[in-house]
């Protein structure tokens, strides 16, 4: 799935998120607080200068700082 959706599959700032019809989607989690970052990018995102690199086994991140649905709480 990484090859069709690019670095989001891969950044800190992004979560899936699929609508009630089915469809996946991308959020950025920077577009919350800068304009340059689209909310759902065109895929593959191929550059990106917000992107960086979730670490091994870390999910992505809700833009209000909340973990993504389904994340167990701390």
């Amino acid at each position: 799935m990484s090859d069709l959706v690019g670095l989001c599959a891969l950044c800190m700032h992004a979560r899936p998120v699929t609508s009630g019809r089915g469809s996946t989607f991308w959020l950025c989690g920077l577009s919350a607080t800068d304009a340059r970052f689209p909310k759902y990018p065109r895929l593959p995102v191929v550059r990106c200068e917000g992107y960086r690199p979730r670490a091994e086994g870390e999910a992505g991140e809700d833009p209000a700082g909340a973990p993504p649905a389904g994340s167990p709480s701390p």
